[in-house]
Parts: structure tokens; sequence; C-alpha cells
């Protein structure tokens, strides 16, 4: 990977969304299950309205007894009551969690889709640690705020207000006194709010800082080892594991002040209001059994007030959250390809080998850094072989990312068939080109999975022809389940040379109009090199095939050579034109002693 393209700090800098750009973000994952949280909040105000017809009740079975008149009546209401509404809220509690877990699916749905779709930019400058973090931890803060949260601030107002004006009927005074302790109170948790959001926001970088580290040292496992780097690589992985620890007990800290501030607020009114209300029950201005019916609606505030800081809470914690969700919604994607699951068809109606041309194509992966190609230009005709060469960082494997629009040329146009390749569709495109990265990755999964990658149609007389041709076969036979063998996380129960050849294979199985391979015979061993280069040569002659090397013994049978140094097109011919002519070649061919030192 090129280094320009490494993250810096203020790349990777995340702004945090504002309240109302929060809530609009979290209604676009509610929206499409409105009615059922609409049936979780009915349910929820079913039961709310049950527990705050208990205390009345309680009252007229207090004041029947003051008369002498049976309670039985009373009795039967409040058993009904208290079974219906506790039978109603677990119906709405099911209807909510199973909402939730919808939603949590269709955010992740939606984020692997796009994280799948990343510009390659993109995925350059973002670690995919971090990315993946967002995918799991992040979209687990949405089952709270996305349903419960609203469910619990909506009943939670409702029955909050439907208690006060209850209370301001049974005895104006005692209300006073009441909303005097919780105002105070209430004030007290609204300075705590804010830190619960930051410590939040900051706990989940770090869980997103773990994944990093740990995919740094999974994806590097045996280099991890063979350095002895085990000890520091676990102090990397724990330094973030502590960040999130101390930001996760700060957040809990907060969380519990608020989480005990209504019950704090509930006694503190209760002692208020037994000494007013006391008093009030001596002098004779209200019954004792309003007195009772009010401490009682004291104590059914603990739950509506409850849920409210409640909401509050996960509203704090879910918008650090869908801050970070949103951060991936507004990266950069490629247009989605039609048709999931299958490969696209090309879109050009020219049969048989693509041509392909640079016209004066300059390209810098952003701004401010140096150019990687300056005024590059060639043309290659349909079929035969090109091969690229030339030293370290010349640009050479930029030539295919263009051509695949990986990124877009900053400069010039890259045409292939004669069309802008911007004109092309992106799974048009692709769906005519067969391409074998620089490092040959192999997916975990079995053999015949990731041969059929790139060619989910291809049939068993098509696999049998690449692995002979690819001289895979014997590879297969050994294997103790053939091709339904697993080859381990990338590919790592193969050697080198194996994965290669399974990677130019998978290409292979796509019968594409344009081959592109980039190093593609770096590990095999003499006899395999010159059997893939024989393979090379036959589909060279029905196909464009374009590689770029190192080892120049690879090409020297290649149609036409194109010599890349410093971003530009040296010179382009075949190897004995280029010996004789172009000095560099000759230095690159002497020091390989495939020419005679000059």
């Amino acid at each position: 990977m090129n280094t320009a393209s490494a993250p810096t700090t203020d790349e990777t800098h995340e702004t945090s969304l504002s309240a109302r750009q929060t809530v609009k973000a979290l209604y676009v994952y509610v929206r499409p299950h409105r009615w059922a949280v609409a049936l979780g909040l009915l349910c929820a105000l079913v039961g709310a309205a049950g527990g705050l017809l208990q205390p009345l009740a309680t009252k007229a079975l207090v004041d029947r007894l003051a008369t002498g008149e049976t309670i039985a009546g009373i009795l039967l209401a409040l058993t009904v009551l208290v079974v219906l509404g506790t039978a109603v809220e677990a119906f709405g509690a099911y209807v909510l969690e199973r909402t939730a877990e919808s939603v949590v699916l269709a955010a992740r749905r939606t984020l692997v889709g796009r994280l799948l779709r990343l510009r390659i930019a993109e995925w350059e400058r973002v670690p995919p640690g971090d990315l993946m973090s967002r995918v799991t931890s992040d979209t687990t803060l949405l089952r709270a705020v996305s349903t419960q949260a609203v469910v619990s601030a909506a009943t939670g107002a409702v029955a909050f207000v439907a208690a006060i004006v209850t209370m301001a009927f049974l005895d104006t005074v005692l209300l006073g006194v009441t909303l005097g302790v919780v105002v105070l109170i209430g004030g007290a948790v609204a300075l705590v709010m804010p830190r619960i959001a930051r410590a939040t926001e900051r706990s989940q970088e770090a869980v997103g800082e773990i994944s990093v580290a740990l995919e740094r040292a999974l994806g590097a496992f045996r280099t991890v080892k063979a350095s002895g780097a085990e000890e520091r690589e676990t102090v990397r992985v724990e330094a973030a594991a502590r960040r999130a620890w101390r930001h996760g007990v700060k957040s809990a800290k907060w969380e519990s002040v608020a989480g005990s501030a209504d019950e704090l607020a509930v006694q503190l009114a209760f002692l208020a209001v037994l000494a007013v209300g006391g008093a009030r029950v001596a002098s004779g201005e209200i019954p004792v059994s309003t007195l009772i019916a009010f401490l009682l609606y004291l104590f059914y505030l603990i739950e509506p007030v409850s849920r409210l800081i409640e909401a509050v809470t996960s509203y704090q914690e879910g918008a650090a959250a869908i801050s970070r969700i949103a951060h991936v919604e507004r990266l950069s994607t490629e247009p989605p390809a039609r048709g999931e699951g299958a490969c696209p068809r090309q879109e050009t109606a020219v049969p048989g080998p693509a041509s392909v041309r640079f016209e004066d194509v300059s390209f810098r992966y952003r701004a401010g850094l140096p150019y990687v190609h300056r005024q590059v230009s060639f043309e290659v005709p349909g079929t035969g072989m090109t091969a690229f060469v030339g030293p370290s960082g010349a640009g050479k494997s930029t030539v295919f990312a263009l051509i695949e629009r990986f990124h877009e040329a900053t400069g010039g146009r890259v045409l292939v068939d004669g069309k802008d390749v911007r004109d092309w569709s992106l799974p048009g495109l692709r769906s005519a080109i067969g391409y074998v990265e620089q490092d040959a990755p192999v997916l975990a999964g079995t053999l015949r999975e990731n041969l059929l990658f790139a060619a989910p149609d291809a049939t068993d007389d098509d696999i049998r022809d690449v692995l002979s041709r690819t001289r895979l076969d014997t590879l297969v036979e050994r294997l103790p389940h053939g091709l339904d063998t697993p080859v381990g996380h990338r590919g790592s129960t193969l050697s080198g040379g194996e994965r290669q050849r399974v990677a130019i294979a998978r290409a292979l199985l796509r019968r594409p109009r344009l081959l592109l391979l980039d190093e593609a015979t770096s590990q095999l061993d003499a006899v395999n090199e010159l059997a893939l280069r024989d393979v090379v040569t036959e589909v060279a002659r029905e196909t464009t095939v374009l590689v770029v090397a190192h080892r120049l013994s690879t090409v020297t049978d290649a149609d036409r050579i194109v010599v890349m140094d410093a971003g530009r097109v040296r010179s382009v011919g075949t190897h004995e034109e280029l010996v004789a002519r172009d000095r560099l070649y000759a230095q690159l061919a002497a020091t390989q002693l495939l020419a005679p030192t000059r």
C-alpha cells in the first residue's frame, strides 16, 4: 500500500452531530419500524394508566373502610387492573425488544453494504479495525436508544404529567412541595447528562482503537510471532482496553448519579409531603385518605421519572454511536452493483480482447501529495502480453489501480476499448477484467469457494480445466476433502506459491477480456513459474494481458514492454529493442543476468 494513503490525525477526526442531526439520523433507522414502536408505546401507556389508577382506588378503599362499606369490589378491580397492566406491559416490552433487534440488524446490513462499497481511497484512509467496531459495538448501542428510549421518554412524560394533574386535583399545596424538590434534583441531573455523553463517546472511540490494534496484530500474526512482539502488541491492545475501561467507568459513575436521582427526589419529597401533609390532616384541611393517595402517587412518580432519566441517558450514549455510524455514511462509496450474487454481464458488445490506452494521465492520491503518474501515455492493442517494468515506486501497480477505477485519474484519460473508464459502469468494467493482486489474497473458506469467488457460475469442467492449467490439480488430489477443504484464514494452510496459483486460477476462471497480473509469479519455484508463463502466453493469444514484473525473466517474451521511472513512461519496445536503446532497462536486465553489462 502506498504510504501516502496512511491516515492522519486531521483526516480521521470526526465532529459530533448536533442534537437535531442526531435525532434526524436516529429517525432514519426507526422510521421503518414506527408502527411497532407505536404499538409498544400504546402497551406501555396502558400499563402506566393501570398504575395511575391504583392510588385513586386505594383512596376509595380507605374512604369505604371509614364508612364501613364493603371493599370486595374494589379489591377485585385492583387485582384485575394489576394483572391486565402487567400482561400488556410484558407484551409491549417484547415488541420493543424485537423491534430494537430489527433496528440493529438493519443498521448492520446498511453499514456492511456501505463498507464493502467504499472507495479504495477511503478504505486506505480509515483503519479497517475501527470500521469493524462501528458495525459491532456502535450498532449495539442503537438497541436501547432507537426504541426503548423513545418509548420510555413518551410514557415517562405522559405518566409524569398525568400524575402531576391528578396530584393537583388531590391537593395543590402538597403538589407545590413535591415540584420544588423534583425541580431541584432535576436541575442537578441536567448538569450530569453532557458528562455521560462525552465519556461514552470516548469509550466507543477506545473500543474502535482496540479493534484497530487487534486487526493490526492478527493481520500479521506470523510476523508478530517471528519478531517476538507478542508482549509489545499485547501492551498496545491493553492500552486501548484501559482507555475504554477508564471512560466506561466514568460514564458508569455519572449514570449511577443520574439513576439514583429519581429515588432521592421522591424520598425527599416524601419527607416534605409527610411533614406538610401531616400538619394539614391534623388541622382538618384534608382527609387522611387524600394524604395516603398523594404519598402513593409520590412513589408512583419513581417509575416515570426513572423512565425519563433512562431515556436521556440512553440518548446520550446512543448519540455517540450514531455520530460514529453517521461518519461511515458520509464516506465516499462506489455505486452499487445490480443483481446481487451474480457477476454483471460485460456491457460492451465488442467481442474478444480489450484494448487499453493512457492519454497524458496524471495521478496523485490527495491534494498536497506528490504525483505518482506524470503525463503517462501508452497504448495496448487487443491480444498479446504487455509488461510494465521499472524501479520500485515508478507507478507500475498504479496503472492497474486506474484501469480498475480503484482510484480516479487526476488528469488525462484512461480508456478501455476506446471508452473512458469513467463512462463505463463499474460492474460492466470490472466484469471484463481478471485481476491478480501483488500479495495474491486467498479468503477464508474452502478452495472451491475461492476459485468460484469471481465466477460463481463456473462449471465443474471449467474448474478442472483451470486447475490443470495452473498445476493445482496435484494440490487438490492430496487435500483431505479435495476442493471442499478449508484453506484457513487468508489461505494460511497454503504456501505462497499455491496462493498465487489459486489467485491466477480464480482470475482465469472469470474468462476475462483483460487480465492484469501484478507480480503474480513472484513466489513460484522455477518449474511452476515456467509452467505459468506458458499458461499466460497461451491466454495472451485470446486475451489482453498486462503484467507488472520485477523479475524480467518472466516478461522477456512479452509483445511489448513499457519502462516506467518516476511516474513517467521512458520507452516502449521488445526486450531486445530496450536492451539496445534504453539505459535503465539495460541496467535492470544486466543486474538480472539477462543482458551484458553496458
